[in-house]
C-alpha cells in the first residue's frame, strides 16, 4: 500500500430533525496503478430517498412496502452543498443516476501515489429505523451506520454497489477521526475509540477514531445497556445478554470466546470491538433458537454463548478481512460458520438439536429430537437444494434470493469447511484459517483465490475438487452403495455416484452402533468397486457422521445379514419430522375440515413428507362427515422431477382424488390424473413463474332422489383441461395471465384471464382484471357448464365454496374472483355463448377502495348484454380476507334496497397452507 486514505469529519446531531450537519476533509490517496480523473463516493443514506433506488426496488421483490409507503420525514437522504480541493476551487459532481454513488470530477488527473484532499460540507437526513433499524427511532434513539460519505473501491475498475440492506458496504479503509456533537440524555456505543466524552448545556461533544476501517458505527440509547469488557490488548463493547444468566458468569462466556477466537484466528487488531444485539437482530442463530424465549430449549448458558459468538465472529471478520463482501463473500461465511461448528464440537460435544425438547417424552421418539446441534447446517442448506432454488456459492450476494442470502449459503459454506477438514484428516484446515488471516487482515485487496492458495498449502491431499464443485456449482452430491459381496476377509462393493459429482465420500463399517473402520474413496465418476478388509461389520454406511451435505441419505447403508435384514423398517409417527434414512416414515396428524353439507369433518391426514421435500409424496385425508354420518376426504399422490436451474425446472406427474358433499345427501367424487411443467428465468431472484397445466378430470356425482328432478346435467362426466400460466408476482407490479381450454363430450370453451395490480408513487394502488371465455361448440340445454358473472358453478370442483350449492344465506354471499369476477348478484348471470368482462379498483384510504365491473355477454340466439355494478372494497389481506359492498349497478340503488345485508359479499381463505405462503413467500 503506497498510503493511507485519511477522514476527519466534525458532525452535530439535531434531535429535533434529525439531521446531521456535517463538513469532511478527505485526503485521497491514488494508490492504484493508473491515473483517476474521477472519484466516487458511496452514499448510502440515499437509498432511502425515494421509491426508485435500488433499496425500495429490493423491497418489492421481496413483497415489504414499507418503504414505498413511507411519508417524507421517514424518508433518509443527502444534501450535498459543496465539495472543494485543497484550493478551495468548487469540483463538479453529480449523483450517477438514482443511485447511492457521488461522482467527483477532478480538476487534474490524480496519478499513482500522489493525492488530493476534498472538502465535502453537506447534510444526512436520518431515515426511520422501521425500515433497515439503521436511523432514528421514534423513542428518539438513534442507530448511525454508514451514515457518512465513503470512498469507493478502485480495483481494476470501480467497485460501485448500492444500499440494498445486505450489510455489504463496500469502502476503501481509511484513518478516520470524528467530532461528533449529539443530544443529551443519550449514551454512546461505538465501534470506534472513544477518547472522550464532554458535556455541556442541551449536548454532548465526543471524539471518535479508528485506524485503518471501514466505517464507524454508533448506537445513541436512552437507556445505558452497553457494557464493556476489559480483556488483554482488546475491549469488547456489548449489549447482548440474558436476564437468567448472571453478568458474572456472561464475563467468563465472553472471554471464552475471545480466547477461543484468537486461537483460531488470530488478535483482533483492533483496540474495540462492538457486538450488539442489532447487529444480532440483523444476522441471528436461525431454527429452533428462534423461538420465544419462554420456551427456548436450551439452557441459558448454551444460548448465550452461540448468541455472542455468532455476532463476535461476524463482526471480527468483517472488521479485519477486507474482501469484496458482495463478490467473495462465501469465504467469511465459509470461516464463521466452520468456527460455530468447531465451538460445540468442541465445548458441547452432546447438544442436541433440539435441547431440553429431545428429553420429552412424546418428542424424543423424533428423529429431530435425536439430531446434533450441528447437524442442522446440512438440514437447512439441504432445504433450498430439495426444492431446488440453491444457488452457487461463489454467488453474488446480492444475486441471492433471501433464504439463501441469510440461511442456507452461510450453512453450506461453513459444512464445506468441516467436510473439508475431516477429508484431510488433520489440522490442514485450521492452520489455513490461522495463515489466511494472519498473511491478509486488513489488506484491502484480499481475494477469495488467497483463501483458496492457504488451503492448497497446507492440504497434503487434492482439494481442487472443493473449489470447483462444491463452490462454484450448486451440483448435488449423492452416493449409494450397490452389490455387496463377502468373504472370509474381505468386502467387495460398488459404490455409485448418482449425480456425477467428482467429490470425496466417506464409508464407515458399524457392528451395531459402533464404528470400527472408516475409509475415504475418491475418483467415482460414475461407479467404481472397493475392496476392504472384514473386520466384523454388519453394516456399511456412507457419510454416517453426516458431515457430507448429500442430497440423498435413504440409500446410503447395506446390511450384510441378509435380504430380509436390509429392508427398512415402517415407522408410524405422530406429526412431520426430519428424514431418517433408516425406516419408511409414515406420519399421521388429526384435521378438520368444514362446509355447510358435511358440517365439521374431523379426520387423520397420512402422509409421507418430511421437512424436507421429496420426489414422491403421498397425502391421504380420510375425514368423517357428522352430517352425513359417512367418509369423505381426498388423497393425492405426486411424482417431481426438478431438472436446472432455469427455463424448464420441474416436471410433476400427480394422481388425485377426493370426495364430499355438494348438496345435502348428494355427493361428488372427482378422480384425476394431470401432468404439469414449470418454466422460471435465470435470475433466481425474479418471481415469474410459467406453467403448463393437463389433467383429466372425471367426476361422479350421487343425488338425492327429493332434489333429482332438478338435476339438468348428466350426473357424470368428465374433462380434458389444458392451462397455460404466466405470474409475476411483485408488490408493487403484480402481472398473470393464463390461456384455459376444456373439452368434453358436451362442449369445447376457451377463456383467458389477465390480472395485473401497480401501486404508484402516489401511493395510490390500481387493480384491473380481463376476462373472455367463447364456447366453441355447445350441445349442453342448462348452464351447469356456462360462463358466470359472479359465482361460477364449479362443474371442475377447484373452488374452495364453503357451500356451493346455496342461493340464500351467508353461505351464498362468498365470492370467489373467477370467471366474470362481479360482486352483484345479476339476474341471469350465464352465458352459454360468450363472455368480456373487466374489474377494476383504486383505493380511496389505505384499504378501502372503490370498485367497479363491466361486461358483454351472450347467450345462443340472443343480442349481447351490457352487464356492470360498482361498489365499496375493504381489501384487508388481497386474496385472503375481503369484503364487498354493492352500491349501483344494472339492479339500481342496491344500497338502498331493504335486503341490503344480502348483497354484501366476502372473501376468506381458512387454508393454513394458503396462509402460511402468504409469510414464506419472501424468503424463497
Amino acid at each position: 500500500m503506497i498510503g493511507q486514505h485519511t477522514n476527519e469529519i466534525t458532525a452535530t446531531l439535531d434531535n429535533e430533525t434529525k439531521e446531521l450537519e456535517i463538513r469532511q476533509k478527505f485526503t485521497y490517496v491514488n494508490d492504484s496503478d493508473e491515473g483517476l480523473s474521477v472519484l466516487y463516493f458511496n452514499d448510502w443514506i440515499h437509498a432511502y430517498s425515494n421509491k426508485k433506488t435500488a433499496l425500495a426496488k429490493r423491497f418489492g421483490e421481496e413483497f415489504k412496502r414499507s418503504l414505498h409507503l413511507a411519508k417524507d420525514r421517514e424518508r433518509g437522504y443527502t444534501n450535498l452543498l459543496s465539495i472543494v480541493d485543497e484550493q478551495y476551487s468548487g469540483l463538479g459532481w453529480k449523483r450517477v443516476d438514482n443511485r447511492d454513488i457521488i461522482r467527483v470530477e477532478l480538476s487534474e488527473i490524480l496519478k499513482p501515489g500522489q493525492s488530493i484532499q476534498l472538502f465535502f460540507t453537506y447534510t444526512v437526513r436520518l431515515p426511520n429505523t422501521k425500515f433497515t433499524a439503521y436511523g432514528f427511532n421514534p423513542n428518539g434513539e438513534f442507530h448511525l451506520k454508514d451514515w457518512y460519505l465513503t470512498p469507493a473501491v478502485y480495483d481494476n475498475g470501480w467497485k460501485l454497489y448500492d444500499n440494498i440492506d445486505l450489510d455489504d458496504h463496500f469502502t476503501d479503509p481509511t484513518d478516520t477521526s470524528i467530532n461528533l456533537t449529539f443530544p443529551e440524555n443519550l449514551f454512546l456505543a461505538s465501534n470506534y475509540v472513544d477518547t472522550g466524552l464532554t458535556n455541556f448545556p442541551g449536548g454532548q461533544f465526543v471524539r471518535l477514531t479508528g485506524n485503518n476501517r471501514k466505517n464507524c458505527e454508533i448506537i445513541l440509547d436512552k437507556t445505558k445497556r452497553f457494557t464493556k469488557h476489559m480483556l488483554n490488548n482488546l475491549t469488547i463493547t456489548t449489549d447482548l445478554g440474558s436476564n437468567k444468566y448472571d453478568e458474572i458468569s456472561q464475563s467468563i462466556s465472553i472471554n471464552k470466546i475471545a480466547g477461543f477466537l484468537t486461537k483460531n484466528l488470530g488478535s483482533y487488531p483492533h483496540p474495540n470491538l462492538l457486538v450488539s444485539e442489532l447487529d444480532y437482530s440483523k444476522n441471528p442463530l436461525y431454527g429452533i433458537s428462534q423461538l420465544p424465549s419462554f420456551i427456548r430449549p436450551y439452557e441459558e448458558k448454551f444460548q448465550f454463548e452461540m448468541t455472542f459468538l455468532k455476532t463476535a465472529i461476524h463482526e471480527f471478520l468483517k472488521e479485519t478481512i477486507y474482501l469484496d463482501p458482495r463478490a467473495d463473500r462465501w469465504v467469511c461465511d465459509a470461516i464463521g460458520n466452520y468456527l460455530m461448528i468447531k465451538y460445540v464440537e468442541d465445548h458441547y460435544p452432546n447438544q442436541k438439536l433440539a435441547g431440553k425438547l429431545s428429553r420429552l417424552w412424546g418428542f424424543k421418539s423424533f428423529n429431530l429430537a435425536k439430531m446434533e446441534f450441528n447437524e442442522q447446517y446440512g438440514l437447512l442448506s439441504m432445504l433450498a437444494a430439495r426444492k431446488n432454488i440453491d444457488q452457487a456459492l461463489d454467488t453474488p450476494n446480492d444475486s441471492l434470493i433471501k433464504f439463501n442470502q441469510k440461511i442456507a449459503n452461510a450453512y453450506k459454506s461453513g459444512l464445506g469447511m468441516s467436510y473439508l477438514a475431516e477429508y484431510l484428516g488433520g489440522q490442514e484446515i485450521d492452520s489455513s484459517i490461522i495463515s489466511f488471516y494472519k498473511k491478509h487482515r486488513l489488506n484491502q485487496f484480499v481475494k477469495a483465490s488467497d483463501f483458496q492458495k492457504e488451503i492448497q498449502r497446507y492440504a497434503k491431499k487434492d482439494v481442487n475438487w472443493f473449489f470447483d464443485e462444491y463452490v462454484s456449482t450448486r451440483k448435488k452430491i449423492d452416493f449409494k452403495i450397490k452389490k455387496v459381496e463377502k468373504s472370509d476377509d474381505s468386502l467387495t462393493f460398488v459404490i455409485k455416484n448418482k449425480r456425477g459429482t467428482n467429490v470425496p465420500i466417506s464409508l464407515y463399517g458399524l457392528n451395531k452402533d459402533s464404528v470400527i473402520s472408516k475409509y475415504w474413496f475418491t475418483g467415482i465418476d460414475t461407479s467404481r468397486t472397493f475392496t476392504i478388509p472384514r473386520n466384523g461389520e454388519d453394516r456399511l454406511v456412507l457419510n454416517y457422521d453426516k458431515k457430507i451435505p448429500e442430497f440423498n441419505q435413504r440409500d446410503n447403508w447395506k446390511t450384510l445379514n441378509g435380504f430380509f435384514s436390509s429392508n427398512k423398517k415402517i415407522k408410524f409417527q405422530f406429526f412431520k419430522d426430519t428424514e431418517d434414512p433408516y425406516y419408511h416414515q409414515i406420519f399421521y396428524v388429526p384435521i378438520a375440515n368444514f362446509n355447510v353439507y358435511d358440517g365439521v369433518t374431523p379426520g387423520l391426514r397420512i402422509y409421507n413428507k418430511t421437512f424436507l421435500e421429496r420426489p414422491f409424496q403421498y397425502d391421504i385425508a380420510p375425514t368423517y362427515s357428522f352430517n352425513e354420518k359417512t367418509i369423505v376426504g381426498k388423497a393425492g399422490f405426486r411424482y417431481r422431477k426438478y431438472h436446472g436451474k432455469s427455463g424448464l425446472y420441474v416436471s410433476n406427474y400427480a394422481f388425485a382424488g377426493s370426495t364430499s358433499h355438494f348438496q345435502v345427501n348428494s355427493r361428488y367424487t372427482t378422480i384425476t390424473p394431470s401432468v404439469a411443467f414449470g418454466w422460471r428465468p435465470d435470475n433466481l431472484r425474479s418471481n415469474r413463474r410459467q406453467s403448463l397445466l393437463l389433467r383429466y378430470r372425471s367426476v361422479f356425482r350421487n343425488i338425492d332422489e327429493s332434489i333429482a328432478d332438478q338435476l339438468d346435467t348428466e350426473p357424470d362426466y368428465g374433462v380434458l383441461n389444458l392451462r397455460f400460466f404466466d405470474v409475476d408476482n411483485d408488490i408493487i407490479n403484480y402481472t398473470s395471465w393464463f390461456l384455459d381450454a376444456q373439452h368434453s363430450s358436451d362442449f369445447s370453451k376457451l377463456a383467458f384471464e389477465l390480472e395485473y395490480r401497480t401501486l404508484f408513487e402516489s401511493n395510490r394502488q390500481f387493480n384491473f382484471r380481463l376476462y373472455a371465455g367463447k364456447f366453441l361448440r355447445n350441445r349442453t340445454d342448462s348452464d351447469f357448464f356456462s360462463f358466470a358473472l359472479d359465482r361460477p358453478t364449479d362443474y371442475m370442483f377447484d373452488l374452495n365454496y364453503l357451500g356451493r350449492s346455496e342461493d340464500s344465506g351467508i353461505y351464498s354471499q362468498q365470492i370467489i374472483i373467477a370467471e366474470g369476477g362481479f360482486k352483484s348478484q345479476l339476474e341471469n348471470p350465464f352465458a352459454n355463448d360468450w363472455i368480456v368482462t373487466t374489474n377494476a379498483s383504486t383505493n380511496i384510504w389505505r384499504w378501502i377502495e372503490a370498485y367497479g365491473d363491466l361486461g358483454l355477454m351472450r347467450n345462443k340466439g340472443e343480442d349481447p348484454r351490457f352487464v356492470y355494478d360498482s361498489g365499496i372494497r375493504l381489501n384487508l389481506v388481497t386474496d385472503y380476507f375481503e369484503l364487498y359492498f354493492p352500491v349501483y349497478s344494472n339492479r339500481g340503488w342496491e344500497i338502498a334496497d331493504n335486503d341490503y345485508g344480502e348483497r354484501i359479499r366476502f372473501i376468506v381463505t381458512i387454508s393454513p397452507k394458503t396462509l402460511i405462503g402468504l409469510f414464506t413467500r419472501k424468503w424463497f
